[in-house]
């Protein structure tokens, strides 16, 4: 009777013990914006990244979101909205965020890791290049020396702005400059209003589009300390706390048969195979921009 007791007791007091925290884990890894086809390589988007997001906040005994940064940049727009719903969440569940750069966290992956209350870099980490950039390639030149005849017709003159068959105007440039600075000036209020005081550098060395490591992106005040994500997160929480990665859930069929996942539906390969191509071509341009 008393082992009975005894046992009863054990089961009573291990039900009623407080379980662990959990930290959602999210990981953003890519270059930011569409990029490719079905079935290839997707950079992250808000529409791709949405349904993960909206979990991460509803786990329950959630103690923190954690955001795993690892990004050159991309779409200004998509790395703001991105952002945006995270901070929506946070301040609807009341809930804290932290982000933690690896090996990348600069321009767009700057703004995504903004979104947290708090940022972590490893020593070696790339972290800044808050600016906008834009390039491309003229072929004016080369298309004379092959003797090909560029036709081009448009309604409105400034159609046909910065085309590379043709050669660069003053104004077109002028007016490319110009909606960099709105950019930028958005990515700058951003940070201004995310990091506030915390910042240490002056407004010409940290918005000059420069980027560093994670050192001395802590001494600057772009990032609150050097740690990595369950280090930092058990330091805060507790050793008992539980992580719970956020993945990208797919169809059962599309893993069933070996279909790419990403589109309403499966695509001949040869339908988006140069699509796939080139976006692997510019995700790795991206990434060489920071020696990686």
């Amino acid at each position: 009777m008393n082992d009975v007791l005894e046992r009863s007791r054990t089961w009573i007091a291990e039900r009623l013990k407080p379980r662990p925290p959990v930290v959602a884990v999210l990981r953003m890894s890519g270059v930011i914006g569409a990029m490719g086809g079905a079935g290839f390589r997707r950079g992250l988007t808000l529409a791709a990244l949405a349904p993960r997001i909206e979990r991460a906040f509803k786990l329950k005994r959630l103690a923190a979101v954690a955001l795993a940064v690892n990004s050159p940049g991309g779409s200004p727009v998509q790395s703001a909205l991105i952002a945006g719903r995270i901070r929506d969440l946070a301040a609807e569940k009341e809930v804290p965020v932290h982000a933690f750069i690896e090996d990348v966290g600069a321009s767009g992956g700057y703004w995504l890791a903004a979104a947290g209350d708090e940022i972590y870099a490893q020593p070696s980490s790339i972290v800044g290049s808050i600016g906008v950039v834009s390039g491309g390639f003229g072929f004016t030149e080369m298309i004379a020396k092959l003797g090909i005849e560029r036709r081009l017709h448009t309604a409105g003159d400034r159609k046909a702005m910065l085309d590379p068959f043709g050669p660069e105007k003053p104004a077109d440039v002028k007016h490319l400059k110009a909606i960099q600075k709105d950019i930028h000036g958005e990515f700058i209020a951003m940070v201004r209003a995310r990091r506030g005081d915390r910042l240490k550098g002056t407004d010409k060395e940290l918005f000059s589009g420069a980027f560093w490591t994670g050192g001395k992106a802590l001494d600057l005040g772009l990032v609150d300390g050097i740690g990595e994500m369950r280090a930092v997160m058990r330091s805060k929480f507790g050793d008992d706390v539980r992580f719970r990665a956020l993945d990208e859930r797919r169809p059962w069929w599309r893993g069933r048969f070996g279909l790419p996942g990403g589109g309403a539906g499966p695509e001949p390969l040869g339908a988006d195979f140069a699509g796939g191509l080139l976006a692997a071509v510019e995700e790795r341009l991206w990434w060489n921009r920071f020696g990686l």
